[in-house]
This record gives C-alpha cells, structure tokens and sequence, in this order.
C-alpha cells in the first residue's frame, strides 16, 4: 500500500506555537512532504497565516492598550465572536504583535514558547519553504487553507485575487514545489479556478454541519459535509476539485464497521478523487475514544492504533501535529 504523504498541521504546533517561523522549520526539518499555513486577511489586504481572523487567543494582542478599543463582536460563519480580528488591522500593526499558543492547558511546553516569535504572512512561509528546499535538495510541499472565505468576501476582500497575486509573485521560486489549495467552502475554489489561480483544489469535509457559502446562498437547504461525502456528493465534486480532505472522524466512525473507512476512501478514488485526513494528534483530547488511555487529556493514548487505522483506510495524506511522529508512524 503507498504510504500517505505527511503534511506539517499549522507547522509542527505539538511542540511550538503554531504558524510560526520554527514551528514551520521543525517540521520540514523533521522530514514532512508538506506543511499547512491557514490564510486569513488584514485591513490592508496582506494574506496573514493565523488559525482565524480573531487573534486573541493566540497572539498577545490584548497586552497591547493601544488596540484595547478594538476589541469587538463579530458574527462570523454564523456565530458570534468577541475579539480581535484581524481585517480591522494594517499588518505594520498585526507585525508588532507576538504569537501564543493556542492551547497552553494541552500543551505547556509549547506554551513557554509565548511572545518569542512575530506573526508571519503567506509570502514569509513561500520564501521559507523555497528555501529551505534550495539548501536541503528536497521538494516540500504547501497546503494552502483559505479561512472563512465568504466573511471576507461580504467584508469587501477579492479573496481569490488576493491569494492569486501572493502565489504569482513567488511562482518562480516556488517552482517545481508541490501546491495545494484547501477550504472548507466550495464557492472560493470554485472562483480560484475560475481566475487560474495556480495549486490542486482541495474540498475540506467537516464530520458534522455544511459549508457555510451554501448555507448563506441556501439556508436549510444546503447540502451538510457528510452528504458532499455519499456516492452522490462525491459524484459532484469529480472534475470540480482533485480531492477531499475528510476530518478524521469520518474514517474512524465505528456505526461504519471494520472496513467503512476503506469504502469511503474508495469511492473517493474511483472518482478520481486524492483524499487527505485531519487531524492525526497524539493526546487523549484529540484520539477517538477506543484509543484514549489513562492519564487525562494531554496524556498520549494509543495514537499509533489510531494512525494505523487511518492509513488502512488508504487515504493519499495525513495531517499531524507531531511530525517526527507522523513521519516514523506513516513511512514506516
């Protein structure tokens, strides 16, 4: 069976805080085949690489009391926010401020590393990866995720544009380099394919609930995750996107039987459809229940009966946290 690629979630955010520059070095250093930013915006429309546009719990914005009045309510995708976010800062401003990390209970260590890095933009992560890729002779790849697409499309953002310029700008030096594109909503890579934005078109399938574009365009009509991953949605998605990247959960779920990953993965596969899995992670917080084992939620369970469930399913790439542990428990 081919073994999965290994893709760096956020960098290598088991061991530093995520999205930043080491976190990002430490998992190409540790051998992945790609690493995976999340882009979001800022007022001035640079493409910043955050785990959402509300930043207060993963930068140390809120120490700074010259953005104090900035602190607001936000609907986004439906649900309401109070923080910090992003589009209502110029990224001068977003550059003074010092990442954190974003789940210091779960992962202390990570957590010492608070305040040591600045935030990156796409553009910092493009240079880093051709970089690195011009001094060790390896090819690592970039998953681009494009973070709540139709919140910034209602806020004025030409999302698609935006992420095509910051990919042109590097085309030269990203050449030859493996480039995806991911979201969770079909409509911007539907548009990203329309403007001939270079990379592979990824649909990003949560277990529960549906794609926030179609909800806004259809309501409670539109088609939910699971159905966009039947026989039927998969149908619709063959020649739209080259792949999905289905959450974990979907591969796992025990009502499917021993081999319901397999079938998935599968029927996937007949439709010329890659298939990505996320997020492979190695603390009792994040396994499925039959592999938690005793010591609370940031003791490691059985995380390797877990993976090697998900590469059985056959799946073309896995997200890790951990990517000295993706890499020796997926290649070997």
């Amino acid at each position: 069976m081919p073994r999965p690629l290994v893709i760096g979630h956020r960098g290598a955010p088991g061991y530093l805080p995520e999205h930043t520059r080491s976190s990002y070095l430490l998992a190409l250093e540790n051998g992945v085949d790609a690493v995976e930013p999340d882009v979001v915006f800022s007022r001035d429309g640079v493409a910043i690489i955050r785990h959402e546009n509300e930043i207060g719990t993963t930068t140390d914005v809120a120490d700074h009391a010259e953005f104090a009045a900035r602190r607001t309510t936000k609907t986004v995708d439906g649900a309401a926010v109070t923080g910090w976010f992003t589009e209502d800062f110029t990224w001068d401003e977003l550059s003074r401020l010092r990442c954190r990390e974003r789940l210091p209970q779960l992962r202390p260590d990570s957590a010492r590393r608070d305040g040591a890095e600045p935030m990156l933009r796409l553009r910092d992560l493009f240079e880093l990866v051709a970089d690195f890729a011009e001094q060790s002779g390896r090819r690592p790849g970039i998953v681009v995720e494009i973070k709540h697409a139709t919140f910034f499309e209602s806020a004025g953002f030409d999302v698609a544009g935006l992420v095509g310029a910051e990919i042109e700008a590097v085309r030269a030096d990203l050449a030859g380099l493996p480039l995806w594109i991911e979201s969770f909503e079909l409509t911007i890579l539907d548009r990203l394919a329309d403007a001939g934005v270079a990379g592979t078109r990824i649909f990003l399938l949560e277990a529960d609930g549906a794609p926030y574009d179609l909800v806004a365009a259809e309501g409670e009509h539109a088609r939910c995750y699971r159905a966009w991953a039947s026989p039927a949605g998969l149908d619709a998605l063959r020649g739209r996107v080259a792949g999905v990247s289905l959450d974990k959960r979907m591969i796992l779920d025990p009502a499917q039987g021993a081999d319901g990953g397999r079938v998935l993965v599968d029927a996937a596969h007949e439709r010329d459809l890659v298939v990505f899995t996320w997020t492979a992670r190695p603390e009792n917080a994040f396994l499925v229940r039959r592999h938690r084992r005793r010591g609370g939620r940031s003791a490691w369970g059985d995380y390797r009966a877990e993976w090697a469930e998900l590469a059985a399913s056959g799946v073309d790439g896995v997200f890790v946290d951990h990517p000295d542990l993706g890499v020796d428990a997926f290649r070997n």
